[in-house]
């Protein structure tokens, strides 16, 4: 496989070991101490559009953002089990402390990945909103439920999380504006540019791999078109394979990546980009590995350093999911001191820490550089089974 050239890794290590964080100025000098609303409990509840492994991570990273800050006092917090988050939501409702916020008990909605289930359950969840007004904050989670309260049809505080574009996804106007009072959704625009260009820098390939559901939103989360302006100033081919995502049964979705796979493997891609959709999870991670692995295809998770911990070659550490929980985390203490979302900047770019797995290095035959696993923020030694 192909090595850096001595200055390509210079570079690459520069950018890789920067701590600093890009964000957007806010509209405003806003206070993050913690406060009440007037003597009472601050009131959050959660939205999603369905299980998925990004979700657990995003929620968990608000509230050890909020533990940060003040708003909620530090206290351990049992390991999560899977993509759900409906036991860690009941686990805070109960047993969180705090002065200032709480987790309304019956505020937690998820559609279930279906799509009738959806369109009930984002109208009975804005009349709540608008007529019991027993919320001060909703976290919405990910690209439906964005797309679900990002409007004008009720004007509760919403905070967009885990969303891949959520300008494309037609969630917000703009990185500088959300075009709602009430919203505000968290804008990485270069993210996915950023790890593809890095998986370029460090293998070298020439035709990359990429599994995704061929709709709007499939080829948005997956950003395709992100990845093919990086191939086509990098002049290398990317090779696509269609999947099914959107639909309630999870096994058939999960069935089209393992397919895509073999089908990637079969067409001589040297690199496989593996996308965000609910056929990549704990379930199917160690079979898409196997697959990747027997091909010797280095493959890069678009999601994060836990699917390299069960085996995927590299990804960017979720170390940086520390730092956006504080963003996060700020934003709500922001809000609950007076500011309106909108004022708020949405774009916050984390510091990029590589996560490698040097047993599924050896299984393929790539030997990383000493620049590269100096650059690593988090090495895994052994392919994990997902519990």
């Amino acid at each position: 496989m192909k090595l850096f050239s001595k200055i390509s890794v210079i570079v690459l290590v520069c950018c890789l070991v920067s701590n600093v964080s890009v964000f957007a100025a806010d509209k405003g000098n806003f206070s993050t101490k913690p406060t009440t609303n007037n003597g009472q409990k601050w009131r959050i509840g959660y939205y999603e559009g369905g299980e998925y492994i990004e979700y657990p991570k995003n929620l968990l990273a608000i509230v050890k953002g909020l533990m940060e800050i003040g708003w909620l006092e530090t206290i351990e917090i049992p390991l999560q089990q899977g993509e759900q988050t409906k036991d860690l939501w009941q686990w805070l409702v109960t047993n969180s402390k705090s002065q200032y916020l709480e987790f309304v008990p019956d505020a937690h909605y998820t559609a279930n990945w279906d799509g009738p289930t959806r369109k009930n359950l984002a109208a009975a969840t804005i009349e709540r909103l608008n007529t019991t007004k027993d919320i001060d904050l909703i976290i919405a989670m990910g690209t439906w439920a964005g797309q679900d309260l990002a409007n004008n049809n009720h004007h509760t505080p919403v905070l967009v999380a885990s969303t891949s574009n959520p300008i494309s996804s037609n969630i917000i106007k703009s990185v500088e504006d959300s075009g709602y009072d009430h919203v505000l959704a968290r804008v990485d625009p270069l993210r996915y540019e950023r790890q593809v260009r890095i998986f370029h820098d460090i293998i070298g390939f020439q035709k990359l791999g990429v599994a995704y559901e061929d709709t709007v939103p499939g080829r948005s989360i997956a950003a395709l078109a992100e990845i093919e302006r990086v191939a086509q100033e990098r002049g290398f081919e990317t090779v696509s394979c269609l999947t099914i995502d959107d639909v309630p049964d999870r096994t058939i979705a999960e069935e089209s990546v393992k397919k895509c796979f073999q089908e990637l493997g079969d067409k001589g891609v040297n690199a496989i980009y593996a996308t965000l959709q609910n056929g990549i999870n704990t379930n199917t991670i160690p079979e898409l590995v196997k697959i990747a692995n027997s091909y010797r295809i280095p493959t890069f998770s678009q999601s994060g350093s836990d699917e390299v911990r069960y085996g995927f070659l590299m990804s960017i550490s979720t170390a940086s999911f520390k730092y956006v929980g504080v963003f996060y985390a700020e934003t709500i203490a922001k809000i609950f001191n007076g500011a309106q979302p909108r004022q708020l900047g949405q774009l916050f770019e984390d510091p990029p820490k590589i996560a490698i797995n040097l047993k599924t290095a050896e299984s393929i035959g790539y030997d990383p550089p000493v620049d590269v696993l100096g650059a690593a923020d988090e090495i895994y030694q052994e392919i994990e089974t997902p519990k």
